[in-house]
């Protein structure tokens, strides 16, 4: 009985060291599990964080760029009055507009440059330099250059085409976020 006694207690032993490491094995798994589903779960957030962030970006300057092409419009329509000190002064009320109107769709273009990714940066930053013909344009009329209101107008298509490549680059950078 001795030996039966020895040989269960050592059974019992080695039954509870295998359950203990088992335990333990277990709770290293489940601890393991636990923080990779955190990590997942952080760069998820961190994912979704960016893509409304981008998404805020994108829309702001889309919005800033129609603003801009609104008060164009209301540029050409003065231009196409004949001159005059009337039209002039209204003019350069427009053009202090204008450069008020430029500092922020810069801004909105540096932020899509911060967020990115780089074909919708450098399709901001290239909707933001379609606006400088409109300048160069106005001054040169206000300058008296005769063909400022042409060169004006002929600003147009590309600054559209260009709103339409920044469209294009945040829509694809968007869907691969």
């Amino acid at each position: 009985m001795g030996d039966s006694t020895v040989w269960t207690l050592a059974i019992a032993a080695v039954t509870g060291g295998t359950a203990v490491l088992a335990s333990w094995v277990t709770s290293r798994g489940s601890a393991r599990a636990a923080r990779i589903q955190a990590e997942t779960a952080a760069r998820s957030q961190r994912a979704e964080r960016l893509r409304e962030s981008r998404r805020t970006a994108y829309l702001d300057l889309i919005e800033q760029t129609h603003r801009m092409g609104e008060l164009f419009w209301e540029i050409s329509t003065v231009l196409r009055l004949p001159r005059s000190e009337a039209r002039t002064s209204t003019l350069g009320e427009l053009q202090d507009r204008e450069v008020a109107e430029y500092a922020k769709i810069r801004r909105c273009a540096r932020v899509v440059e911060l967020e990115g990714p780089h074909p919708a940066a450098a399709a901001a930053l290239a909707l933001q330099k379609a606006t400088r013909p409109f300048y160069a344009a106005l001054s040169a009329d206000l300058a008296g250059d005769p063909d400022g209101q042409d060169s004006f107008d002929a600003a147009y298509r590309p600054f559209w085409k260009a709103l339409e490549e920044f469209v294009d680059a945040a829509r694809d950078a968007h869907q691969t976020d």
